[in-house]
């Protein structure tokens, strides 16, 4: 079984609790729209790869200036070496921004439903659309309702074996997928880098996740 590929998402300055969780992390999320200010001096400061993230307020990100300007702070995270910038599917002029990311880095396309879990053959649908537009990681995030949820999210991993996915349901209910999703072979999984940090809900923190990990492995 491959060793679960953990990402912290890194939500403010604080370089001492980064520095503390990065030596058990594959790689970092720079959540731009929840930083602020000083979002550059961090990411040059990272010893990890790391993924530029600039959410859009419909996606239930933070960004508070115009959407223009939020595309401009994204890519110029290619300036600083991001290795991956997240852009939602969603996004006004894709077409153009793609080749824009994928001439530096590579780029993953998202979607978030932050009410419910869509019917399986509309993620389907969705990831279908991501490729189509030419990303090299796919997400869809959904939000669990019910427990069944979490049996969704991650059949849509394995439907798409070969591909980059990324696929988990938010919230409380949706623990068990954000655990399991690396375990059947989602791309990697979100983690916060400390308690009360987290980026979204249901985020488990880097250790704990890592206990669970190695708890795992002790069984396997």
């Amino acid at each position: 079984m491959r060793k679960p590929r953990i990402c912290a998402s890194i939500v403010n300055n604080d370089l001492a609790a980064i520095r503390n969780v990065e030596p058990l992390v594959d790689l970092f999320e720079v959540r731009i729209d929840l930083i602020g200010e000083g979002w550059r001096e961090l990411a040059k400061q990272l010893r990890k790869p790391w993924i530029a993230c600039n959410r859009s307020p419909d996606e239930g990100g933070g960004w508070e200036g115009s959407e223009a300007e939020r595309k401009e702070e994204l890519l110029s995270a290619l300036e600083l070496g991001a290795e991956i910038i997240d852009i939602e599917l969603m996004t006004g002029n894709l077409r153009e921004m793609v080749p824009l990311i994928k001439q530096r880095a590579q780029c993953l396309l998202s979607f978030h439903d932050l009410e419910g879990t869509p019917p399986l053959n509309r993620m389907r649908e969705m990831v279908q659309k991501q490729l189509a537009a030419g990303a090299d990681i796919c997400k869809v995030v959904t939000t669990a309702q019910k427990f069944e949820d979490n049996l969704s999210v991650l059949e849509l991993i394995s439907d798409f074996s070969g591909v980059r996915v990324v696929s988990f349901a938010m919230g409380p209910l949706g623990f068990a997928s954000r655990v399991l999703s690396p375990l059947v072979g989602g791309d990697f999984v979100y983690a916060s880098v400390e308690a009360g940090r987290e980026a979204a809900s249901g985020q488990i923190t880097v250790r704990d996740l890592r206990k669970i990990y190695a708890m795992v492995g002790k069984c396997a």
